[in-house]
This record gives structure tokens, C-alpha cells and sequence, in this order.
């Protein structure tokens, strides 16, 4: 009972975790709101850190959600500050939307909380998605966990298909897909055929309409994961099209222009309309940014808004002119609960897709030279996607989402299991699947690992409207249109609200919340 207990660990469930037995702390890790904080703050092993969606920073919004914050929190304490405007969220689109505002009035006191300890939210994440998307992975990891043995398919190799661990036919439908396929819809017009993959997803495509081997869909799964945070299974394949995924060269679609089926972000960056993702403007040192203080309620009033916060110790209070939520849609009807029903069932449709993004610092590349690869993708292991950064950087990405289940399900059901993940096994995983690729090369992890960090994120990816899960695309009513809606002195933004997964999303949502209040 000596354990020092946090006013941030009640609102965590670590209070009544406290109390039981560290083995029933063990066996009950990992429930929402409850021993997770415990099991992987006790977790502290050298050259290893987790960053993002931490514990700590999921603590207070997880107990809105779940309605224990008000039962521990005490009264407000007003602080006596008035701004022109408050931003709930550090992230890309809560950065720019403080820089817009004193672009536009360099004299406004501003003020931007977020939850996290840090500034910038996922643009690390971006920044990696922008790196490993501009070059194609030069291997494949047929892996135990999918095909039963792990065999390292070197695609610059001739004739690679036949070193994959898959069945005979499943050699030739692959070759088949890459080299010859057919037209599989040879009587429809382009525009029935871009209807049909329309209501597919790639996984689909390939084991009903090309009626491929099983091993094939099994070897392609995870082909859009660095990108989506999601599998073949969840993709559709009208966006496999436009990606270039093997299956449609039969098809004869004009590849000069996307189609009006696809998803926004595939239409924005189709070669002929790439200009380049907008800047998020950098923060602005005229801005007064308060990290790890979670907003907890924004009011509106007659003669201001008020804005309360979590300081760590006690729910916080300011005023302000306008306030900016640029955080997590699904997140904003527990702060302003007066929004009208629907407004609040269409914020909280915007789900979130869970990423995690490794960063191994290593002792050389040797092992890496030795393997004759840079960027390999795994077709079932829990890190899908390794690339290596000279002269010694090894990134991974993880992406939990339970693609059989459509993004949206399957994201909720990702991030649950998530939570329930140990940091140990997040290190674990990484150690051993360094050690099996490169083990053969001559890599040792207990030698060559020198440190380890893991940006986790439960709430990563913006959801985008994309078929076949969303039939109202493209031509609407969309329902992140409700979900933004402006609310007195309170306006909406974050990628959620455009929705578009690019990076630049967030920032044009920040300007066009800053413009809303503006008028």
C-alpha cells in the first residue's frame, strides 16, 4: 500500500488496480480504463520508449468516455485567463489553426492544450508514410505466421514468384495476375467495370472475380497496410486499380484520369493532380501551448466561451473568444454534450485506424548489405513493413486494425486489442523479427539493437469515405458535412472533419475552422 497514486491514475483505474495483487493486476491487464497504465509503467527496460497514444495521454479522454472522469474530478478552478482563442489539440491541424489565427490578428493570445507531451502529434507518422510510399518494398517476407515457415522472397530476383512458399498454381496465378490477366468483365461498358470493383474489396476481387489460389490473396494481404493501416481485406478495389495492384492490365480502364469511385486521397495524388500535400504551418512562438492537459469540456457563453482543462491535479478553466477543437472527432461530443443528437452521432462515426511506427537504432548495416534488401514487407507477422535508413535506422510499421471486420469495425477492434498489448510484447515482436530476417545475414538483436522507440497510436489514421464500406460516396450526403458543423463560438476541425487520410487534411481543415469563425 505504499504505492504513490496519482490524480491522473484515478481517472486511469489505476485506484482500484492499486488494490488488488500484483498477479491480479497481471492477469486483468490491458482492460480499458484499468491495469494498463500499471503493467506497462512498471515496464522500464533500457533503450526502450513509447511515445504518442501512451497511457498517460489516453488516461483522461478514456475516462470521459467511459464516465468515471467527473466522479473523481473536483470542482473547476477558473484561472482567470481570457484568450481570443483556444485550440483543444497539438496536433498538424491545432498547430495550424493558432499559426492562421495570428496570421491573421499577429496581436490574439492564443492558446493550444493537447494531451499528449509533445507538439506535433502524428506528423512523425506522416512524415514516415511520405518515405516509404515514394519506393516499392524489394521484398517479402513469406512469414511462419501466414505460410508456416519464414522465406524471404527477393522481387528484383528473376523469376521470384517460384521462391515463394506457396502451392504450384498458386505460382502461376501470380504470374498470371502480374504478367496476363484477362478482361474479367469483358461485356460491361469502363464504367460498369469501375461500378463493380466499386463494391469490392481487393481481397475480394482476387478469390471471386480472378478466382485465384488462396496462397495468392494470402501473399498479397498486407500490400496496402504501410499506406491504409489496413489489409486487402478492407481495401477496395477500386483503389487497387488506381494503385497500381496487379490483376486489372486485362481490364482496359484508362489509367490518364482516377475515377470518380475513388477514394479522395487516391484522387488527390493520382500524377496528374499531384502538386505537393499543403505545409502545416510550424508553430507559432506568439502561441502559448500547454501539452499533457487534456481539454475536458468546451462551453459556449453570450460574452465568451469557456474552455476547462486537466492540469494533472485539478480540471482548469479559461475564457475565450472562439475556441478551435482540432482533436479526435469521436472525442467532441463528451466535451460539448449540448450539441444537437445528430451532430454528435455523426462525430462519433469518424473512427480512427491504430498504427504503430518503430524506430531501431542499430549498430551498423553490415547484416543489411549482407540481405540485398531495403524494404520488406511481412504477410502476417504483427510488424507488416521494415525499411532501412542509412547509415543506421531501422524503421517498422505495426497496424492492428482487424481488417476482416471493414475499417471502421475492424479499427475499434484493433485499438482494443491494442490496449491490451504489453509493451513487452511490442519489444519482444521487434527483436524477433529483426532477428529472423537478418539473422541468416549475421545479425545479432541482443548485440546489434541499440535502442528501440514506438510511437503508438491508437487514434491514428483520419477515417476516409471510401467504397465498398461507404455507399453514399462519392455523391453524398457525407456525414463528416454534419459532424463539422459550427456550434456558436466553437468550430470543428482535424483530418476527421474533411475526411481525407493525407496529411495535408488537417491543415486545410484548420484554415477553413479559422475562416468559420472569422465571418
Amino acid at each position: 500500500m505504499n504505492q504513490i497514486i496519482s490524480r491522473r491514475d484515478f481517472f486511469d483505474g489505476i485506484a482500484v488496480s492499486a488494490l488488488v495483487s500484483p498477479a491480479a493486476a497481471r492477469v486483468t491487464h490491458g482492460a480499458p480504463g484499468h491495469a494498463e497504465t500499471r503493467q506497462n509503467a512498471a515496464y522500464r527496460p533500457g533503450g526502450f520508449t513509447v511515445r504518442g497514444d501512451t497511457s498517460e495521454a489516453l488516461s483522461v479522454p478514456h475516462a470521459l468516455r467511459d464516465g468515471r472522469f467527473w466522479i473523481h474530478a473536483d470542482t473547476p478552478e477558473p484561472t482567470g485567463e481570457r484568450y481570443d482563442l483556444v485550440v483543444a489539440g497539438g496536433g498538424r491541424s491545432g498547430i495550424s489553426a493558432a499559426a492562421e489565427w495570428l496570421r491573421r490578428d499577429p496581436g490574439a493570445a492564443v492558446l493550444v492544450l493537447d494531451n499528449h507531451d509533445e507538439t506535433g502529434g502524428q506528423a512523425r507518422r506522416d512524415a514516415l508514410r511520405r518515405r516509404t510510399r515514394e519506393g516499392r518494398p524489394d521484398g517479402v517476407m513469406c512469414d511462419a505466421e501466414t505460410f508456416g515457415t519464414d522465406t524471404l522472397v527477393r522481387l528484383s530476383a528473376p523469376g521470384w514468384a517460384d521462391a515463394a512458399p506457396i502451392a504450384e498454381r498458386a505460382r502461376r496465378d501470380l504470374r498470371m495476375l502480374h504478367a496476363d490477366p484477362p478482361d474479367w468483365f469483358p461485356r460491361l461498358s469502363a464504367e460498369e467495370k469501375q461500378e463493380r470493383l466499386a463494391a469490392l474489396t481487393y481481397s475480394e476481387f482476387l478469390l471471386r472475380v480472378c478466382g485465384v489460389h488462396p496462397d495468392v490473396e494470402r501473399f498479397c494481404r498486407t500490400m496496402p497496410c504501410r499506406e491504409w493501416a489496413y489489409d486487402t481485406r478492407a481495401f477496395g478495389a477500386i483503389d487497387a486499380w488506381a494503385s497500381g495492384y496487379p490483376g486489372f492490365g486485362g481490364l482496359g480502364l484508362d489509367r490518364d484520369k482516377p475515377s470518380r469511385l475513388n477514394s479522395p486521397s487516391v484522387r488527390q495524388e493520382w500524377p496528374a493532380n499531384a502538386g505537393g500535400e499543403r505545409v502545416a504551418a510550424p508553430p507559432d512562438d506568439r502561441a502559448r501551448l500547454r501539452m499533457s492537459s487534456p481539454v475536458v469540456f468546451a462551453r459556449d457563453g453570450a460574452r465568451a466561451a469557456t474552455v476547462g482543462y486537466f492540469d494533472g491535479h485539478q480540471v482548469m478553466t479559461v475564457e475565450a473568444g472562439s475556441v478551435i477543437l482540432a482533436c479526435w472527432s469521436a472525442v467532441i461530443p463528451y466535451l460539448v454534450p449540448e450539441l444537437p443528437d445528430d451532430q454528435r452521432r455523426a462525430l462519433r462515426s469518424a473512427v480512427r485506424v491504430p498504427l504503430l511506427h518503430a524506430t531501431v537504432r542499430v549498430r551498423d548495416a553490415r547484416a543489411w548489405r549482407r540481405l540485398g534488401v531495403r524494404r520488406v514487407r511481412w504477410t502476417g507477422a504483427y510488424w507488416g513493413f521494415c525499411e532501412f535508413e542509412p547509415p543506421a535506422t531501422v524503421h517498422l510499421l505495426a497496424t492492428p486494425c482487424r481488417s476482416e471486420l471493414g475499417p471502421g469495425a475492424g479499427a475499434a477492434a484493433g485499438r482494443r486489442e491494442l490496449v491490451r498489448t504489453p509493451y513487452g510484447r511490442l519489444e519482444h515482436t521487434i527483436r524477433d523479427q529483426l532477428a529472423r530476417l537478418l539473422g541468416p545475414a549475421g545479425f545479432d538483436p541482443a548485440a546489434d539493437i541499440e535502442a528501440i522507440t514506438v510511437d503508438r497510436w491508437g487514434h491514428a489514421n483520419a477515417p476516409e469515405y471510401c467504397r465498398p464500406w461507404h455507399p453514399f460516396y462519392p455523391d453524398g450526403p457525407f456525414p463528416s458535412d454534419l459532424a463539422r458543423r459550427r456550434f456558436g463560438r466553437i468550430a470543428i476541425a482535424g483530418s476527421d472533419s474533411a475526411p481525407v487520410g493525407r496529411a495535408d487534411a488537417a491543415a486545410a481543415a484548420a484554415l477553413r475552422a479559422v475562416e468559420e469563425l472569422a465571418r
